[in-house]
């Protein structure tokens, strides 16, 4: 908790200014702890179902059902299920941004700077395994992280890119069905939660940051189609880089215009005041502290003039008779619909591709493009981590599920070997999927009642 006597003055002066007589209040709310939450994955279980399993004492977040908030003192980091894929901790106004940009299966999204990947994989999720997500940001150690994630809940129809927002619109112009732009900002919003981000500010930052997102909601606006939808959001409190930024957006895109955004009873309207007194800013949506329990916030929805016409592209490659035959083999005993049709060999490396044919998209800097699925290797195919989270505990004939209190679990996710009782020793040998009170956390071998662990070292919990 952050101490708001070592608040710049600066910034204390600007909220005084901005909020008036609710000042006193959002001061106030500095004697509050600031709240954790976590997301549900909605691809592996429901918020219900989480709920009524979950080891943690969870409360409602009264604006998405997939949020929760969780005491300060709970590690949830540390269980089984967050191994399994099956929630995202973010800071419950965080999921504001993905919650309030409609999605539909099938369509080509844009999460433009994504790392490390609370939005992203929320919109994979919304998109149910249909259309194309690709999920970018410019520095690599972040992209990777942000693929991590993606990975881990299961997000098989995305690319990871790490390029520059100029480089990747010259690549997809008017491309996208929706586009979230939660642009670089100058973090006012978050002083309560990190006192490290308070201690970095000073005056030049709004307006350093305000001339960087100029450039990326610009390229943005490229890559959406006509008839497309663009998410605006900031964690900060800024004016140049919220309705500052909007106004610029309103005057030199005049295809673009502002949208409502579904409503809750804690959000406050955008000032028209601070972006030359447009009364279409008020439908921008401004997230306090002291109004609600989340941190600060910004958000924008906007469309893009024109008509939406739908994304249908989907990609056919032809694997050689051998490689056909070793995934065939291995395919046997998995019962979810994969299509060969979509599985690309590169090297020794098998991906499943996503709805989209990619090979327009050469030179393009990228981390991953669709889900791997494996490598083959001396005549055999072994699957991939990322392949296993793709999974649910009945996609595949052979499983091995443990309980989430079976200290073999921290085990496996520490990567030792695993004895197997008689009950539990699978009936042929060879590759398992191993669950934790079934779902999928990675893979083993077994042979006969010893489980060879194949959790990839990367991925391993420490400790």
């Amino acid at each position: 908790m952050t101490d708001v006597k070592q608040l710049p003055e600066a910034f204390l002066k600007e909220m005084e200014q901005l909020l008036g007589d609710e000042y006193e209040a959002y001061i106030k709310s500095y004697e509050e702890a600031w709240k954790p939450g976590l997301r549900v994955n909605t691809l592996k279980i429901t918020p219900e179902e989480f709920k009524n399993m979950s080891h943690l004492n969870l409360i409602p977040v009264d604006w998405t059902e997939k949020g929760f908030y969780y005491e300060d003192t709970e590690r949830p980091a540390r269980h089984p299920f967050y191994y399994a894929g099956l929630y995202y901790l973010q800071e419950p106004s965080a999921m504001t941004p993905a919650e309030r940009l409609e999605i539909t299966p099938g369509e080509y999204v844009l999460d433009l700077c994504a790392a490390p990947g609370g939005k992203a994989t929320a919109l994979g999720a919304k998109l149910q395994g249909k259309g194309f997500l690709v999920a970018n940001d410019i520095s690599n150690s972040r992209a990777k992280a942000l693929l991590r994630n993606l990975e881990l809940f299961g997000i098989r129809n995305s690319m990871v890119t790490n390029e520059t927002p100029g480089r990747l619109a010259g690549y997809f112009p008017e491309f996208f069905d929706k586009i979230l732009v939660d642009a670089p900002c100058s973090g006012e919003g978050m002083f309560r939660k990190d006192p490290d981000v308070a201690k970095t500010w000073d005056e030049t930052r709004p307006e350093f940051f305000g001339k960087i997102q100029k450039d990326i909601i610009a390229n943005a606006i490229s890559m959406l189609k006509p008839g497309g939808r663009l998410l605006y959001s900031t964690c900060t409190f800024s004016p140049v880089e919220n309705e500052g930024l909007i106004s610029y957006v309103l005057e030199h895109f005049p295809e673009m215009k502002l949208l409502d955004i579904a409503p809750y009873e804690g959000f406050a309207p955008g000032y028209p005041s601070l972006g030359n007194n447009d009364e279409r800013l008020a439908k921008c949506v401004r997230i306090f502290p002291h109004r609600m329990d989340g941190e600060g916030h910004f958000l924008a929805l906007m469309e893009k003039e024109g008509t939406l016409t739908p994304s249908s592209d989907r990609p056919r490659t032809k694997l050689d008779k051998i490689s056909q035959k070793l995934l065939e083999d291995f395919f046997q005993n998995v019962s979810a619909p994969y299509d060969f049709q979509k599985m690309e060999v590169r090297g020794s490396n098998v991906y499943y591709l996503p709805d989209k044919d990619t090979c327009s998209l050469k030179g393009i800097k990228f981390l991953r493009n669709g889900l791997f699925l494996g490598e083959l290797k001396k005549n055999r195919f072994e699957p991939s981590q990322p392949f296993a989270m793709a999974l649910s505990g009945e996609d595949y004939a052979h499983v091995i599920n443990l309980s989430s209190s079976d200290e073999r679990i921290a085990r496996y996710l520490k990567g030792e070997t695993l004895l197997l009782s008689e009950a539990e020793t699978p009936a042929q040998n060879g590759w398992q999927l191993v669950c934790t009170d079934g779902f999928p956390l990675g893979w083993g071998k077994a042979v006969g009642s010893t489980l060879k662990n194949k959790y990839p070292s990367g991925w391993r919990q420490m400790g």
